[in-house]
């Protein structure tokens, strides 16, 4: 099992930055990838943007690319998306989640996170 923690959610106003941390622990090594989701309020949980823990390898939703950034510290175990020019529309809880590398699917997820922007 891989327990996931995230943090560093919060309000902010329109065009404003925050950066989001999942902090990963127990069966790390047999994690191969790390995502972020999200899912606002009467809305389908999304995908956000994904990162491989070997070879570092980035996939981003169009709704969020060229302005939200994955990275990971493997010493750490840590997970990080930061977000710049936020918008009404980046609203939702997000979750981090693990994907095995023996699976196609992620199948640990953390709490979530609150992200607020104001208009």
């Amino acid at each position: 099992q891989v327990q996931l923690v995230e943090s560093g959610g919060g309000l902010v106003q329109a065009g404003g930055s925050l950066r989001l941390s999942c902090a990963a622990s127990g069966r790390t090594f047999s994690s191969s990838t790390m995502g972020w989701f999200r899912q606002a309020p009467g809305k389908d949980r999304e995908f956000v943007a994904s990162i491989s823990w070997s070879n570092g390898n980035k996939i981003y939703a169009d709704s969020v690319k060229g302005r939200f950034t994955i990275s990971r510290d493997n010493a750490k175990n840590t997970v990080y998306l930061q977000m710049i020019s936020l918008k009404p529309e980046d609203t939702a809880v997000y979750y981090c989640a693990s994907r095995p590398v023996y699976s196609t699917r992620y199948d640990s997820w953390g709490q979530g996170t609150q992200v607020t922007v104001s208009s």
